[in-house]
C-alpha cells in the first residue's frame, strides 16, 4: 500500500524540518509527536478514519477543533495543554502551507484557530528558609543522601528547568575558575551560569565519589539512578517531593502546597530580586529570551511593592487626639453623640 501525502509530510515535518532546518529541541520533537499521535488516536476511535487512508484532505478545521474539544471534555486537559497541542498543530500546518500550496485554503482556516485563554497562575515560590530546610533532609551519611543533595541545591543555584537538570552531563561543569556550568535550555539555546565557590566545593566532592572528574566521564549523565541511567523529569520531580513532603512535617508554613521542581527555580529567581539583582542579569540567569518574561517576578513580589510603598509613604493624616482620651466622662461623651 502506498503512503499517504498526510503520512509523507507529518514524516518529513517532524525527521527532517524540526531537527535540521529550525534546529528545534529533541523535548519539543517528542511533544509534537505526542501531539499527532493524539489526533490520530482521535481520528481513528472517534471519526471512524482507518490511518492508513488519511491524507490531508481528511482533516479540517472542524475536525481539528472537534479534536480539541475531545482533549479538554474526555482527557480532562486545561487550556494550556489545549493551547500547546494546538501550537504543534500549527507548527505544521505552516510548514504545509509551503509544501503542499494546493490545500492552502485549508491550512490558513486551520492557523485561524484560536488559543483558549489562561488563567494567571499563582507564582509558587518558597523563601529562603524554606528551600534550607528542604535541603536539610538528605541524609548525607547515605550516597544517594549525597547525590540528592547535590542535586537539589545545583538545581535552586542554577535556577534551572527540571529538564535542564536531567540533561546536565558531567563536562558541563567547569572546575577551572571561573567556576561555570553550562546549561542547554529550550530551543537548544546554551547559556553559562556562574558558580561560588561555595558551590563548587559541594559539587565537586559529589563528582569526585562518583568518579564524573575523570576524563573518560565527560560525557557521562552528572546525575543517576541506582542503574547507572540519567534521571529523568520524573526521577527528579519525586526526589524533591519526598524532601518537601519530609520538610512540611516540620513546618507548614515554610512548605507550601504545590510545591514542584519550578518552585526551585521561581524561588531562586525571587531571591535574587530580593537582593536587588537587575532584572536584566536575571533574564540571563534564567536563559529568558526576553526580559517581559522575567518581569512577572518582580509583578508577584509583595515584599519589594510594600518596601517601595513604605518608602514613598507620606502620613498626610493629621494628628489629631481622639475625643474620649481627655473625657473624664465617658457615659455623658456618648450620650452627647
Amino acid at each position: 500500500m502506498n503512503p499517504t501525502d498526510f503520512s509523507k509530510h507529518l514524516s518529513g515535518f517532524l525527521i527532517k524540518y524540526l531537527p535540521g532546518e529550525r534546529g528545534v529541541s529533541t523535548n519539543t520533537i517528542s511533544s509534537y509527536k505526542y501531539t499527532f499521535l493524539l489526533l490520530v488516536t482521535f481520528v481513528q476511535e472517534k471519526k471512524g478514519l482507518n490511518i492508513k487512508v488519511l491524507t490531508i484532505k481528511c482533516i479540517t478545521k472542524e475536525l481539528v477543533v472537534e479534536f480539541l474539544d475531545w482533549l479538554q471534555k474526555e482527557r480532562h486537559n486545561g487550556n494550556s495543554t489545549r493551547n500547546a497541542r494546538l501550537a504543534a498543530i500549527h507548527a505544521f500546518y505552516r510548514y504545509l502551507q509551503y509544501q503542499a500550496i494546493e490545500n492552502l485554503y485549508e491550512c490558513q482556516r486551520i492557523l485561524s484557530i484560536k488559543n483558549k485563554k489562561t488563567e494567571t497562575k499563582f507564582l509558587n515560590y518558597l523563601t529562603i528558609e524554606g528551600v534550607a530546610l528542604i535541603l536539610k533532609q538528605p541524609d548525607i551519611s547515605t550516597m544517594r543522601g549525597r547525590r540528592d543533595l547535590a542535586l537539589l541545591s545545583l538545581m535552586y543555584d542554577t535556577g534551572a528547568r527540571v529538564q535542564e537538570i536531567a540533561d546536565l552531563i558531567a563536562s558541563s561543569v567547569r572546575l577551572d575558575k571561573p567556576y561555570v556550568i553550562k546549561i542547554k535550555g529550550k530551543g537548544n539555546k546554551v547559556r553559562i551560569v556562574p558558580m561560588l565557590d561555595g558551590q563548587v566545593a559541594h559539587l565537586l566532592k559529589y563528582m569526585i565519589e562518583h568518579k564524573l572528574t575523570d576524563k573518560y566521564a565527560n560525557q557521562y549523565p552528572l546525575f543517576c539512578n541506582k542503574h547507572n541511567e540519567k534521571l529523568t523529569r520524573g526521577g527528579i520531580t519525586y526526589i524533591l517531593l519526598k524532601y518537601a513532603e519530609m520538610a512540611r512535617k516540620e513546618s507548614t508554613s515554610l512548605i507550601p502546597d504545590g510545591i514542584g521542581c519550578h518552585s526551585f527555580r521561581h524561588s531562586k529567581a525571587m531571591h535574587l530580586l530580593q537582593a536587588n539583582v537587575p532584572l536584566i542579569y536575571i533574564r540571563d540567569f534564567l536563559g529568558h529570551t526576553s526580559v517581559t518574561t522575567t518581569e512577572i517576578y518582580a509583578r508577584a513580589d509583595s515584599k519589594q511593592k510594600r518596601d517601595a510603598i513604605e518608602k514613598a509613604y507620606a502620613d498626610v493624616m493629621p494628628n489629631e487626639t481622639p475625643m474620649w482620651v481627655n473625657n473624664d466622662n465617658l457615659l455623658e461623651w456618648l450620650k452627647s453623640l
